[in-house]
């Protein structure tokens, strides 16, 4: 009887997860069965490399979406990234069990805000702000990494607290046995044994801003011109899918399509550097 059960549970789990791949499958052959033909059409270089997003001229070039996405996605973590591992490191060792049982739940609620929520605090706040800046317009490049970096920070908090409080505590107390003050032990014993989880984090903290939509449409000005300053305009390539899939047509809708592919591309890339932190850290 036992035996049968444990067999039916081994369908069910293969059956369950035949499906997740199926899905993602799907979503792989949609993109670029679709995609694919377009780029050939556009001309690869043409759509990766062209300046000018101008479908009803014939001009499709999503070079200033590919640098508008990594510009925002470097901003974000340059401002999300160094808050986000300090917190983490305020909460696993600095933090009194009082401050924690605040700590924590904020921190869990930032993570399940949704994004337009997050949209319209950047649109009132942080716009305005912005723009009492010289040359600054309030929607550009600097909004959207300040909002993207708040919005990174849940994950990078939660994922390298996690790997700091999985360091053997031998880290630490051999590093106070030398001599070291607290600060010092857990920066420079504990801080680089969770490295691989640090790491991990930043790069999950990279997937979830590069891969952000609404928060962006709403805060980044959604000019498709190439982005030159700080204080400038500018269109993701997600934005830009979101903002004209409604009413595209023929070859333009085909290549949002293409920008999806490119943008599934990146996405790939991010979670290979993942796995390859990752299988570095159980290797080691």
């Amino acid at each position: 009887m036992n035996s049968i059960k444990e067999t039916l549970a081994k369908i069910v789990f293969l059956l369950v997860a035949c499906v997740s791949i199926l899905a993602v499958a799907l979503i792989c052959i949609f993109l670029f069965a679709n995609g694919i033909p377009a780029m050939a059409e556009i001309g690869l270089g043409d759509f990766l490399l062209g300046t000018t997003w101008r479908p009803s001229n014939g001009l499709y070039g999503i070079f200033p979406m590919i640098l508008g996405s990594v510009y925002v996605t470097a901003g974000a973590v340059l401002l999300g990234v160094p808050v986000g591992i300090m917190t983490a490191m305020y909460m696993a060792f600095f933090a009194s069990k009082r401050t924690l049982r605040v700590l924590q739940p904020a921190v869990e609620l930032l993570a399940g805000i949704p994004s337009v929520v997050y949209g319209f605090f950047g649109l009132v706040v942080i716009v305005p702000l912005v723009d009492r800046l010289p040359r600054s317009n309030g929607s550009c490049i600097l909004t959207a990494s300040i909002l993207l970096g708040i919005m990174i920070l849940p994950t990078i908090i939660t994922v390298s607290k996690s790997a700091l409080d999985a360091v053997s505590q031998s880290y630490y107390e051999g590093s106070l046995a030398l001599g070291a003050t607290h600060e010092r032990s857990v920066f420079y014993a504990v801080l680089p044994a969770a490295k691989s989880g640090v790491l991990s984090a930043v790069i999950l903290g990279i997937g979830r801003a590069i891969g952000e939509t609404m928060a962006v449409v709403m805060v980044a000005g959604n000019q498709t011109w190439m982005p030159k300053g700080l204080f400038q305009g500018l269109r993701t390539m997600t934005s830009n899918i979101v903002i004209e899939m409604g009413y595209a047509a023929d070859l333009h809708r085909e290549a949002l399509i293409a920008t999806g592919v490119v943008l599934f591309v990146f996405i790939l890339l991010i979670n290979l550097c993942f796995s390859l932190v990752k299988g570095g850290e159980k290797n080691g």
